[in-house]
């Protein structure tokens, strides 16, 4: 029994990249023989167990046959027989396809260092177009390591645009595709993941109601993304946002349809509804409160906060009024009711009361 560490630990260790996981290949092992270690098994469809100490996950090397359509149609065989180079010629890229032993030499089969040095993104096998999700992966690697230099290897844009062609992508589930997705959107160039799904005519799979990219759309994207702030909690759905702007979605569900998470569906909703106002010529203490009762920031400030970050990378313009909108926000939301009721309001003249105590105290931090 041998154990070898693969894939993304093994490339981003040679790229000098933190690594966030470590994965193993067991070769030479049965199941037996992993649970007499004390691994745990946590995989039903395949063998995967976690490591009794550090918990890593560790999979007995196998072989895999095309069965059916989609990324799910495949026969798994994992006799001990199965060498380390059976397991790594199913894997989508040669740089993924590295192993490392336990002293720390590498085992490449299949020319993964060479890949790496030379910055490129090259499919192992023509067993690449058994699994669609693949071509998503690919994309997303290519906007990962896009500051790196990294291109995709003339044959495997070929093989991709051949799978896109047959229909492939048909067969992906839409909560794989959203995983995809916000993976690229963490990475923080969801511009070049779009880039490269474009060049494949694969974009109508994967976001249908994006009717308008070019690079001027990319090359604006990317400069708004630099300029948002990757530790914030709302990073995630600002990007998305920012990303989605132009969409049409009239005629799209993109919670129900598509998979997308509520709160970055409704961060773009609210983007795309109150950024014209935040434009307006007619900037006025109505305009704020408009905007404020729109996104429900007196019972959910969050939305608020979405809003403000994403509109601030816009343009100057838009910056300067987002700050502006958080004064106003902070200003208004210090009118308490007891104020009016110590004035004579009662009943549903405390909400009018308040509302018009808020437009006054917004109206006097506006700079017009």
């Amino acid at each position: 029994m041998k154990v070898y560490l693969v894939g993304g630990a093994v490339r981003d260790r040679l790229l000098g990249r933190p690594i966030l996981e470590r994965d193993y290949v067991v070769v030479g092992a049965t199941i037996r023989d992993m649970l007499k270690l004390g691994y745990q098994q946590v995989g039903k469809d395949f063998p995967v167990f976690l490591h009794p100490d550090s918990k890593d996950e560790h999979a007995l090397a196998r072989t895999e046959r095309k069965q059916g359509q989609g990324y799910t149609g495949f026969i798994c065989d994992f006799a001990p027989t199965i060498t380390l180079e059976d397991d790594l010629i199913r894997r989508d890229l040669t740089v993924n396809a590295i192993a490392q032993d336990d002293q720390g030499n590498l085992i490449d089969p299949y020319h993964g260092k060479v890949d790496l040095d030379n910055k490129i993104l090259r499919h192992v096998s023509d067993a690449f177009s058994e699994d669609p999700l693949r071509v998503l992966r690919v994309a997303r690697f290519a906007a990962r390591y896009h500051y790196l230099g990294f291109t995709i290897a003339d044959e495997t844009i070929q093989l991709m645009s051949k799978m896109v062609r047959a229909g492939e992508l048909n067969t992906l589930t839409q909560e794989r595709v959203w995983m995809e997705i916000e993976k690229s959107l963490k990475d923080g160039a969801i511009h070049i993941f779009t880039n490269v799904l474009e060049d494949l005519n694969a974009l109508p799979f994967i976001t249908p109601w994006q009717t308008k990219w070019d690079q001027s759309t990319a090359n604006t994207l990317s400069d708004q993304l630099e300029r948002l702030d990757p530790s914030n909690d709302t990073y995630l759905r600002s990007a998305f946002s920012l990303w989605q702007y132009q969409a049409d979605l009239s005629e799209y569900n993109l919670e129900q349809d598509h998979k997308i998470p509520k709160s970055y569906a409704d961060s773009l909703r609210d983007l795309q509804a109150n950024l014209p106002l935040l434009k307006s010529d007619d900037w006025q203490a109505d305009t704020v409160m408009t905007i404020l009762n729109q996104l429900d920031a007196w019972r959910r400030p969050e939305r608020l906060s979405v809003f403000i970050s994403t509109a601030r990378v816009i343009d100057e313009n838009c910056s300067a009024r987002a700050v502006e909108l958080n004064k106003a926000f902070k200003a208004a939301s210090n009118v308490k009711a007891q104020e009016v009721i110590a004035l004579g309001a009662k009943g549903p003249e405390i909400k009018k009361e308040m509302d018009k105590l808020k437009l006054n105290r917004i109206a006097a931090i506006l700079t017009f």
